[in-house]
């Protein structure tokens, strides 16, 4: 094994609060530190440091030049129109694309649906351009590896070249999950004290660990714990990230419906509690140990059936039973290891029952944390180890330089530099709403 210099950037805030995109690249950078050179940067901003790698902020200059100093790259999605040095390089990419932003968009509230329609178009050719020019590639489960495949066979990546040798494009396109660490939460933090009613009760606490984005259903979540109040009469809901880190990230329709709903049910603040900004990542350990139940729901469409919620991987991680939309790999998983109830898409009876279920017959923590041992991140970021220890081009790729792009590699006209459309996929919008919806994450 060659000791290579990682590049990895992400486009989420390195900072005392991490959405999902931001932890996956700390840890995974945090792995790959342990046999090679690292330099982490946030195209957003940085407060963070690491004692076995760089650290940092960086604009699109400094990208430039990290380029020149790196022997492999790892960025997410979006990163080959980001920046030009990345379509141009001769050196190997990894491009993470477990989280298919595209398809998230398609359940987003627009005016119209010629709206919804630019905005996919823009974003499809943003994903397009990654797959174009990715010599390795990165998702979260192995429906999503299916669902990639056809998205690389779709741009002509999967070909004679691609396809001699590795006949399961294994070097091509590997299964990482998001992952939990190996050490169990502890309660350093003030846990969810501050958002629970003051000197009264609240049993059960049902837990939405995440943000709440138009794609997810916190509504149905709501409802049922509403009908719940009659037999359950301490019950207590809590979201507990309202506020995106990045501030980039706006808040979505779904949040103002949510909150208004919750004050017509005369539900706040005796049911209800939303946390305005976001848990410092070191002290959401302790939020999830005072949860009872952890919940997540959505609505039904392509989003959720090609998902990996973290939210849903914190909670098995804390020990906790669940309640979960059926449809994507980790509400199987839970209910194949009877963790957790799996509910309909919308079904508000559902999600009550759901609830009275894992109340009256919970599974024990040590059952749940031990099902998420599989996705430790010192196990599942293997594959990328194993990359980076030996590194290299994909077949079909010979090395490109200033005259040759990744574009003309792939039979397109050479496209030059990204344009401001093509960094603003809303198109219909100014152009900060429309880089907000390049970069959506979810924690």
């Amino acid at each position: 094994m060659t000791r290579q210099r990682v590049l990895f950037i992400t486009t989420d805030p390195l900072t005392e609060a991490m959405p999902g995109p931001a932890i996956r690249a700390w840890h995974l950078a945090e792995v790959l530190s342990s046999d090679h050179d690292v330099i982490l940067v946030s195209s957003v901003a940085c407060s963070r440091s690491h004692p076995k790698m760089d650290v940092r902020f960086a604009d699109h200059q400094a990208v430039a030049e990290l380029c020149d100093w790196m022997t492999v790259l790892v960025g997410p999605g979006s990163v080959v129109t980001r920046y030009p040095n990345v379509r141009s390089t001769d050196k190997p990419v990894v491009i993470d694309v477990y989280d298919p932003y595209h398809l998230e968009n398609l359940a987003r509230w627009s005016t119209s649906l010629d709206e919804t329609d630019a905005v996919v178009r823009q974003l499809n050719d943003v994903v397009n351009q990654d797959l174009a020019r990715g010599d390795f590639f990165l998702c979260a489960s192995e429906r999503q590896r299916d669902f990639w495949l056809g998205s690389l066979t779709a741009v002509g990546r999967v070909n004679a070249r691609t396809h001699h040798g590795d006949e399961g494009l294994e070097r091509m396109l590997a299964v990482v999950p998001f992952g939990v660490p190996a050490q169990p939460p502890a309660h350093d933090g003030p846990g969810l004290a501050g958002l629970l009613p003051p000197g009264g009760r609240a049993w059960p606490v049902i837990l939405w660990g995440g943000g709440v984005y138009d794609w997810l259903d916190p509504i149905t979540v709501l409802e049922a714990v509403h009908r719940l109040r009659g037999e359950l009469p301490d019950i207590f809901l809590v979201f507990m990230g309202m506020g995106h880190p990045n501030p980039e990230i706006p808040a979505m329709p779904v949040a103002e419906t949510l909150r208004t709903m919750a004050n017509d049910l005369d539900m706040v603040p005796s049911s209800v509690a939303f946390n305005s900004s976001w848990v410092p990542y070191e002290q959401r350990g302790a939020a999830l140990l005072d949860a009872t139940i952890g919940v997540s729901t959505n609505l039904e469409h392509l989003e959720a059936r090609f998902s990996f919620r973290t939210r849903v991987l914190d909670y098995l991680w804390a020990g906790l039973p669940t309640v979960l939309t059926a449809g994507d790999v980790l509400s199987q998983l839970v209910e194949d290891e009877d963790i957790g109830v799996a509910v309909p898409p919308g079904d508000v009876d559902a999600v009550a029952e759901g609830i009275r279920q894992m109340v009256d017959a919970p599974p024990s923590r040590e059952t749940v944390r031990a099902a998420a041992q599989r996705f430790r991140w010192d196990k599942v970021a293997a594959p990328l180890l194993e990359y980076c220890a030996d590194p290299w081009r994909a077949a079909d790729r010979a090395p490109c330089g200033p005259s040759a792009t990744a574009s003309q590699q792939a039979g397109e006209p050479d496209r030059g530099p990204p344009t401001e459309r093509e960094l603003a996929p809303w198109g219909l919008r100014s152009a900060r709403s429309a880089y907000r919806a390049v970069r959506r994450r979810v924690t």
